[in-house]
């Protein structure tokens, strides 16, 4: 089946379900587009993980359908989504130390390890015929990881054909053991944070991000602007002081000293003030959502939701 633009504006529109289109026999005619005023609109995957797993169905699909349903062009794909289900906490980081949790960590490994490039290289394609970009993975590295599981995850990353890896909760002393891998395969590790400012090993300070910065060129920041306010940081200071080496923005509302996450608009980030900030500084930074407050409809309605805060903000 062939989608043409006035299919895609349906399901943007959300006039249309685009469970209907079945993703095997997916070719967009045009690429969906949600740049507004020159600013990279999106959302991360993660927003979609509440939606079922169908048993013998590819989840790439019911991720594609989602994106495509709310009108997200601009695609990061969280590890989870791809590899085989499990419960490791921390999307990955060193797990309790129970049989349980030891066997689920090397279950993982040895499926990275396979090497599954051709996986990789199906999902991108998938994501093409549907019109999407896809331009960033989310994998977090452990401080568990050896040196095979780091390059067969870099191996992945490039045969998904994307140059940016969004590290999730990676944290600053494993970064020097990182350097070698990203500029070997001119992949960009770009750190996301939390806001456990206290901890010098977490990434959620200005001068975490700093002394990543000074480690390697192909160190950037994925700046969760929410965690960052959480931390009691000033987005929009650290935008216009690093812009240059920001990839993109997790855009989520979020209170001051660690408070919760918020329906946007009511908490303390200032979305506002950073949509307004690319947009008239011409910044080449992605905007991506990620929805993680308690919201009232199904993930893709609250997708849509932010998806139009954003375009209101930026028209």
């Amino acid at each position: 089946m062939r989608l043409t633009r006035r299919d895609f504006s349906r399901l943007a529109a959300g006039g249309l379900t685009a469970a209907g289109f079945p993703i095997s026999g997916l070719r967009a005619a045009t690429r969906l587009n949600s740049t507004v005023s020159g600013v990279k609109l999106g959302a991360i995957s993660y927003c979609f993980r509440a939606l079922p797993r169908t048993p013998d169905a590819d989840y790439i699909d019911t991720i594609i359908r989602a994106c495509i349903e709310c009108g997200v062009a601009n695609v990061e794909l969280t590890s989870p989504m791809v590899e085989p289900p499990n419960t490791l906490p921390g999307g990955g980081r060193v797990p309790p130390d129970t049989p349980e949790f030891r066997k689920q960590r090397e279950d993982l490994r040895k499926w990275r390890l396979a090497g599954q490039q051709e996986r990789y290289r199906q999902i991108r394609k998938k994501f093409d015929d549907a019109g999407l970009n896809l331009f960033a993975y989310v994998a977090t590295f452990a401080e568990d990881f050896p040196d095979e599981e780091i390059d067969a995850v870099f191996q992945q990353v490039k045969a998904l054909g994307v140059n940016i890896i969004g590290t999730n909760q990676t944290t600053v002393g494993m970064a020097p053991k990182l350097v070698p891998y990203a500029e070997k395969y001119k992949i960009d590790l770009s750190y996301h944070n939390h806001s456990k400012v206290e901890d010098p090993n977490e990434v959620a300070s200005v001068a975490s991000f700093e002394k990543l910065f000074a480690m390697s060129k192909r160190f950037k920041a994925n700046l969760d602007c929410g965690h960052f306010v959480g931390g009691n940081n000033d987005p929009v200071a650290f935008i216009t002081q690093h812009h240059d080496r920001i990839t993109h923005l997790h855009m989520k509302d979020r209170k001051r000293d660690n408070g919760p996450n918020m329906v946007w608009g009511e908490g303390q980030t200032p979305l506002k003030e950073v949509l307004k900030l690319v947009k008239e500084k011409h910044y080449p930074i992605y905007a991506i959502i990620e929805y993680e407050y308690k919201g009232n409809g199904t993930p893709v309605e609250e997708v849509k939701k932010c998806m139009d805060y954003m375009r209101q903000v930026l028209a």
